[in-house]
C-alpha cells in the first residue's frame, strides 16, 4: 500500500496522470492554455480514486494545476515567441494587475467552499464555448485593445479567475483579443506568456491556501508530506509534468497549420466536455 491504494489503484492512477500529462501539453501548444482546462476535472477523479476528501479535492485540483501548468506555459510561450506570435506589450500591460487578481484569488481559495470553484470553472466554460461556437466574425468590442483603467481591469480579473479555475488565462485573453479583432494565433501565443505570469504566483498562492489541509485531513496521507504540500499534489505534479512538457511544442505546429475558425470549433467542443464533470458533481454531489 502507498498513500493509501493498492498496486492496482496505483498503476491505475500513474497511466491517467502520465496520459493526461500528454493531453495537457498537447492542448497548451494549440490553444496557447496552460492545459488546466484538461487537467483539473481528471485530476479530480484522480484524487478521488486518492481517497481525497470532497472539501480538499477541488482546490488540490487546482493548485496542482497551476504547478503542473508553470513548465507547460513557459514551454509553449518559448515556441510561440520564436515564431513571432506573441504581443509583449499586452503581456507588460498585464503583469502588475494579473498578479494582484491571483493573489487575490489564492485568499479566496483559503476560505470558499469547494463549490464555488466548480461554479466559476462551468459558468466560464460554458460562456467561452457560446462565444467561440456561435460567435460571428463582426462581433467586436471594439477595433483596438482598451487601454488604461479597462485594460488593468481585464488583466486583474483573468488573474482572479484564472486562479480559481486553476488555467493559465489563455481561456480568457483568448477570448477577449479576438473580441477586440487580434488574430486568433496572436491570441493564443499571447495567452501562452499569460500562463506565466498566472501558474507561479498562482501555486505559491494554493501553497498558502492550502496548508491547513495536512491538519484537517490526518488520516488522507494523499494530503500529507511527501506526497503534498498544501494543495499541490506533489506526486501528481511530477507525473504529469514530464509528458506535458515533451508533447507541448508540438500542439504548437499543429496550431499553426489550422485555420481560425478550426481553432475556435476544437476549442469550444473541448471546453464543453470538460466542464460537464463539474455538472456531474454539482447536480449529484459526487
Amino acid at each position: 500500500m502507498i498513500a493509501g491504494l493498492n498496486t492496482s489503484q496505483l498503476l491505475e492512477l500513474v497511466l491517467l496522470l502520465v496520459v493526461t500529462g500528454a493531453l495537457a501539453g498537447f492542448l497548451a501548444g494549440i490553444f496557447g492554455i496552460g492545459g488546466g482546462a484538461v487537467l483539473v476535472p481528471v485530476l479530480y477523479e484522480c484524487f478521488r480514486i486518492a481517497g481525497v476528501p470532497l472539501d480538499a479535492r477541488m482546490p488540490l485540483c487546482i493548485g496542482t494545476s497551476l504547478a503542473i501548468i508553470i513548465p507547460t506555459s513557459i514551454r509553449s510561450w518559448q515556441a510561440h515567441h520564436k515564431r513571432g506570435s506573441v504581443d509583449m506589450d499586452i503581456l507588460v500591460k498585464w503583469a502588475v494587475p494579473v498578479l494582484l487578481g491571483v493573489m487575490l484569488g489564492s485568499v479566496i481559495a483559503r476560505y470558499a467552499p469547494e463549490k464555488l470553484f466548480k461554479y466559476v470553472f462551468v459558468g466560464v466554460a460554458w460562456s467561452a464555448a457560446a462565444r467561440l461556437l456561435l460567435g460571428k466574425e463582426n462581433w467586436r468590442l471594439g477595433e483596438e485593445m482598451p487601454k488604461g483603467v479597462f485594460m488593468r481591469a481585464y488583466g486583474f480579473f483573468i488573474g482572479l479567475l484564472s486562479t480559481l479555475m486553476g488555467i493559465g488565462g489563455g481561456l480568457f485573453s483568448n477570448l477577449l483579443m479576438t473580441f477586440y479583432g487580434r488574430p486568433i494565433h496572436q491570441a493564443i501565443g499571447t495567452s501562452a506568456g499569460l500562463a506565466v505570469l498566472i501558474s507561479i504566483p498562482g501555486a505559491i498562492g494554493y501553497i498558502y491556501a492550502g496548508w491547513p489541509a495536512a491538519a484537517r485531513f490526518p488520516e488522507v496521507a494523499a494530503l500529507q508530506l511527501p506526497f503534498a504540500i498544501g494543495y499541490i499534489s506533489l506526486i501528481g505534479a511530477l507525473l504529469v509534468m514530464p509528458t506535458s512538457l515533451l508533447v507541448a511544442p508540438l500542439g504548437v505546429r499543429v496550431a499553426h497549420f489550422m485555420t481560425k475558425r478550426k481553432l475556435e470549433v476544437a476549442f469550444g467542443i473541448y471546453l464543453l466536455v470538460v466542464s460537464s464533470r463539474f455538472v456531474i458533481s454539482l447536480a449529484t454531489g459526487y
